[in-house]
């Protein structure tokens, strides 16, 4: 063999070995390919990934409710043992009056004019909201704008003014998940609203020797309390003066009780009512029965953040301080602020709620209070009507006078007043606005905060429901015991602002 045919093979067997072991690797990638493919066919599933090692990405997670790999386990629902009157699959609060939203109630709520606007026109505001974001107070009330510690709790907020609703019905209590409580009120947010404007008026009403209270009355009589936190804004903004200083400087009387009264916030001004009621010697059981009977969760969550803020004392503390016995647990059920304001309804339960106050109280000697004080001061309105309906049933009588014949004092006070609320809370309203100016002289402060704290709510139907009662108008009662620019002040809010 020559040199180069050596040289030649020596080549050929180097190509040959280097090719072939490379041919031996593509056979053999082949077949784990084909294995590969063989088991994801039979199995139809890919092969199972590693999640362990996942950097990145969300942390492995057991499976959860649905099943799903990666999603957190679902919380448990709140309220009700799971019940869920508003039809949502989840019980709507953790503590508000209503819809899925953290509670209250807090707030507002409207309420006043919130479910909640500043004051009770709640969230959806009676007012005062607290520290939403933690610390001492409780979280917000659905519907209610959220406050700070410096800032005035109230309780409508004016963006959930609902307008154009049932004959035209204006609704400041209604926020999300809230059922709207209320009728109609007297005093609507006035379109094209200007605080600047009304500002300057009250300016010039003030300006100069005397006060032209006919100028005062037709802004703050005729605004809403939001519109009127906004007129005090712009007031210092544009004058550097507080405006609620130079109305006390400027008014006197009834008359100045009156527009001081329209300048606070609705859970401080309720708030202030419920302080003066118990300050001093003796106590005002009438004023706490009607506040605490007739504000919603929302409202009465606000009115206490709103009584801590100003003076520094837990509510619930001082009505158990200043009341006692069956009528004291009744004000503490309803300053918890816990009553069910959904709008359910159980024939079956209100017949047997029924029998249960039936042999409570008639069927028994002596009463067990505590069974009316659970079922008056906890379900909802619906649910209490129906109830009330079951008890004439099972009595042959009302269960008003089942509490009169059982109940003597405050706690029957305040019960009738519950009921009172439930049955038509206009009714209500017109009666206490009667009392207060029948017989000899006015009692002024009740008349004042009756017409300040309905205004934005229902003064429309009690004033109607007042005509149908007592055979007389509202206005013409105020104009035969009031005077001056006192009466025309209680006469605007009771008119209201739309003729």
């Amino acid at each position: 063999m020559s040199l180069r045919k050596f040289i030649t093979s020596g080549i050929q067997d180097v190509l040959d070995s280097k090719l072939g072991g490379l041919s031996g690797n593509k056979q053999q990638q082949q077949q784990q390919s084909n294995n590969s493919s063989s088991s994801l066919n039979s199995n139809h599933q890919p092969p199972q990934q590693d999640y362990n090692m996942n950097p990145g990405g969300y942390p492995n997670q057991p499976y959860g409710n649905a099943g799903y790999r990666g999603m957190p386990p679902q919380q448990p629902g709140y309220g009700n043992a799971g019940y869920d009157p508003y039809g949502q699959g989840q019980a709507p609060y953790p503590g508000s009056g209503g819809g899925g939203q953290p509670p209250y109630p807090g707030g507002n709520q409207g309420g006043y004019p919130g479910q909640g606007g500043a004051g009770y026109p709640q969230p959806p505001q009676y007012g005062f909201a607290g520290n939403q974001q933690g610390g001492d107070y409780p979280p917000q009330q659905p519907g209610y704008p959220q406050q700070h510690h410096n800032q005035q709790p109230s309780y409508p907020p004016q963006q959930s003014y609902q307008q154009g609703g049932p004959q035209g019905g204006f609704f400041p209590n209604q926020g999300y998940g809230q059922p709207v409580m209320i009728g109609t009120p007297s005093l609507f947010p006035v379109p094209g609203f200007n605080a600047n404007a009304d500002a300057e008026v009250l300016r010039k009403a003030m300006k100069g020797l005397g006060c032209n209270n006919s100028k005062v009355i037709s802004v703050l009589c005729q605004r809403t309390n939001g519109q009127r936190q906004e007129i005090s804004k712009a007031f210092k903004v544009m004058y550097g003066k507080d405006l609620i200083k130079e109305l006390k400087g400027e008014l006197h009387g009834d008359f100045e009780d009156l527009i001081l009264a329209l300048m606070d916030a609705p859970a401080i001004y309720d708030a202030k009512q419920l302080y003066k009621a118990m300050d001093g010697l003796g106590t005002k059981e009438s004023v706490l029965i009607e506040i605490m009977t007739s504000r919603t969760n929302a409202q009465i969550q606000q009115v206490r953040d709103a009584y801590k803020m100003l003076y520094k004392k837990d509510l619930e503390r001082d009505l158990i301080g200043e009341t006692s016995g069956h009528f004291k647990r009744l004000l503490v059920s309803l300053c918890a602020g816990g009553r069910d304001e959904s709008n359910q309804t159980d024939p079956l339960r209100a017949n047997q709620d029924a029998r249960r106050l039936y042999q409570a109280g008639e069927k028994r000697l002596g009463t067990d209070e505590s069974t009316f004080n659970a079922i008056l001061a906890s379900q909802n309105f619906n649910q209490l009507r129906m109830v009330f309906e079951e008890y004439q049933k099972v009595s042959n009588h009302s269960i008003e006078k089942a509490i009169e014949a059982e109940f003597s004092g405050d706690v029957r006070d305040g019960l009738l007043a519950v009921i009172a609320v439930v049955r038509n809370r206009p009714a209500y309203f017109a009666k206490l606005l009667h009392d207060s100016m029948k017989g000899l002289g006015t009692r002024d402060n009740d008349l004042i905060r009756l017409c300040v704290t309905r205004a934005e709510y229902d003064m429309a139907d009690i004033r109607n429901m007042f005509q149908s009662l007592y055979r007389t108008s509202l206005e013409n009662m105020i104009k035969g015991d009031c005077s001056g620019a006192y009466k025309e002040g209680l006469i605007a809010l009771v008119n209201g602002n739309r003729g």
